[in-house]
């Protein structure tokens, strides 16, 4: 399995990142994970063309899972994650699980990837199959037991997929016959 993490913080090596990849660690144990920390590729960002932009967009498409955590700046997500994501077209990330993760001053903006990232995520044909996950780093001290809460949620969201996986089955590959069919 891989993981990707986005971080769309403007300051390298962040509590957010620190939470998303503990996130990652707590919720699928030692996995192929990847940290994309936007802030190293924020003069690329806006580059059109990017060959180093397309790769890094190419990666996380094909990550099973894919974690997108900022800070919340204005009651959203950063700039640097819009522009990053901004660069995939229509269903770019389909087949990725995506996990949104936000983090800032205090709970006033707990809704916030809920609100402002997950709807983006689907847009973008991602699954997404928890609430968004917001830290308040005002209680950054004892920021341990708050992720081992939301990691207990999030595998209890992904634990209920497994009956639903397991009825349907493995899908069938996609027919390229161009032809319609009707039901």
């Amino acid at each position: 399995m891989k993981v990707a993490v986005v971080v769309g913080n403007p300051k390298p090596q962040s509590r957010t990142a620190h939470i998303a990849m503990s996130l990652v660690e707590q919720i699928f144990g030692p996995v192929d994970s990847e940290l994309i920390e936007l802030s190293s590729h924020a003069d690329k960002l806006f580059s059109w063309p990017s060959d180093e932009m397309a790769a890094l967009n190419q990666r996380v498409a094909e990550s099973n899972i894919a974690v997108f955590a900022s800070p919340t700046y204005k009651a959203t997500y950063t700039g640097l994650l819009k522009a990053f994501l901004d660069r995939y077209p229509a269903n770019g990330l389909r087949g990725v699980v995506a996990l949104p993760v936000m983090t800032g001053a205090d709970a006033s903006h707990s809704l916030a990837p809920t609100t402002t990232l997950i709807p983006l995520l689907l847009e973008l044909g991602a699954v997404v199959p928890t609430a968004g996950l917001y830290f308040n780093t005002a209680q950054y001290q004892k920021i341990a037991p708050l992720i081992a809460e939301r990691v207990s949620e999030a595998r209890g969201h992904l634990e209920a997929l497994r009956p639903v996986l397991d009825a349907v089955g493995p899908m069938p590959a996609p027919s390229n016959s161009g032809e319609e069919h009707s039901a």
